[in-house]
């Protein structure tokens, strides 16, 4: 015989806090409307639904490169004139480029994108740094910190894939001279820049798919100044070892490889050199050595990093800032000392300005 008509029977499912905040309302309201001979029955969440990934952590804490109010101040000066030499060095190559039609070569064509990324891995995370040397607390929101990874990746993928098609176009301008311009047209140079911002693409989607479903609920402290993808994992309230792997097969593995294409051509085109008379070879290896210089100091901090991203070396703060900050600083200042097409298209256009000064 089954229960009277009168008789309800009401189940209330326990939700989380975060799901449902007002479940203690609701059930003084339950109870209120209940008869008598009415069930109520409380159950809670399935096992598999409980353990669904729910990040409750809105914004992360970073604790920037000291404590110590006095050098933050300092840090605050110095920063802010190395990422104005920063903007200031790469728009200068930008224009030089573009206002002196004999740069107008695929190689300057390259350079110039070189100076674009490397303007926008140094805006990605700096201009905050800077910031946050005059700030207390110094925090970042959840899409905020995801973001810079994003970006940073991204850009970082792009130019080490841009260093490797500059290695092809001095391989090609060196070793087959009386070719250059036919191999290197323009199809082929918009191929290896597609290629390059794709491949940075691709990288850092891939690890971002991944960081997407971590879920952080305890600890939001990130030991950098901007939120770097092995510090963030740490944070993550799961066993991330397999995450781990995938961060050394991917950016290890791409900064490792990239940089063993690098260092293999330029090794083949310094032998080619070497066979030359000495004209030729002494503007080839001006040429070249500002190209190594420039690979050497981008790949040296990213290889310890990525290759080793979980050790607990200090040191890893300073190579960060090292290739976020000044590698973009070094590679205008490398590309116009140590280059002297770039020197004399400088001195022409700064000598054509003040000659189109109005005279009094």
């Amino acid at each position: 015989m089954g229960l009277p008509q009168r008789n309800r029977v009401y189940s209330i499912m326990m939700l989380l806090p975060s799901v449902s905040d007002d479940w203690e309302h609701k059930l003084q309201e339950i109870d209120g409307n209940m008869g008598k001979g009415d069930t109520l029955i409380n159950c809670s969440l399935p096992e598999s639904l409980s353990k669904v990934n729910h990040s409750v952590v809105s914004e992360f804490i970073l604790l920037g490169l000291s404590k110590s109010q006095n050098l933050q101040i300092l840090f605050f000066l110095g920063f802010s004139m190395v990422y104005a030499g920063i903007v200031l060095g790469n728009l200068l190559i930008l224009v030089t480029v573009t206002f002196d039609s004999r740069l107008h070569t695929p190689m300057y064509f390259l350079l110039i994108n070189l100076s674009c990324i490397d303007m926008i891995l140094a805006s990605f995370a700096t201009p905050k740094m800077i910031v946050d040397f005059l700030r207390k607390q110094k925090t970042i929101s959840w899409w905020g910190c995801y973001s810079q990874m994003f970006f940073m990746h991204l850009l970082g993928g792009s130019e080490m894939m841009l260093l490797v098609a500059m290695a092809i176009d001095r391989y090609v301008a060196i070793c087959k001279p009386l070719h250059y311009m036919s191999i290197m047209n323009p199809r082929v140079l918009g191929g290896l820049l597609l290629s390059s911002y794709t491949v940075g693409f691709v990288h850092s989607s891939s690890q971002m798919a991944f960081m997407l479903n971590l879920p952080f609920c305890g600890p939001n402290v990130v030991d950098s100044f901007f939120c770097d993808l092995p510090l963030v994992i740490k944070l993550a309230c799961k066993d991330t070892y397999m995450l781990q792997l995938l961060v050394i097969a991917d950016s290890g593995l791409l900064s490792l490889v990239c940089f063993l294409l690098l260092l293999v051509s330029y090794t083949v085109i310094i032998h080619s050199v070497r066979h030359r008379a000495a004209s030729g070879s002494a503007k080839a290896f001006s040429t070249l050595s500002a190209h190594i210089t420039v690979v050497t100091l981008f790949f040296a901090p990213c290889v310890f990093i990525y290759v080793w991203p979980f050790s607990r070396y200090s040191v890893d703060k300073i190579l960060s800032v090292f290739y976020t900050i000044f590698t973009p600083l070094l590679n205008p200042i490398i590309y116009t000392l140590r280059n002297q097409e770039v020197k004399a298209a400088i001195k022409k256009i700064r000598t054509r300005h003040i000659n189109s000064k109005p005279t009094l």
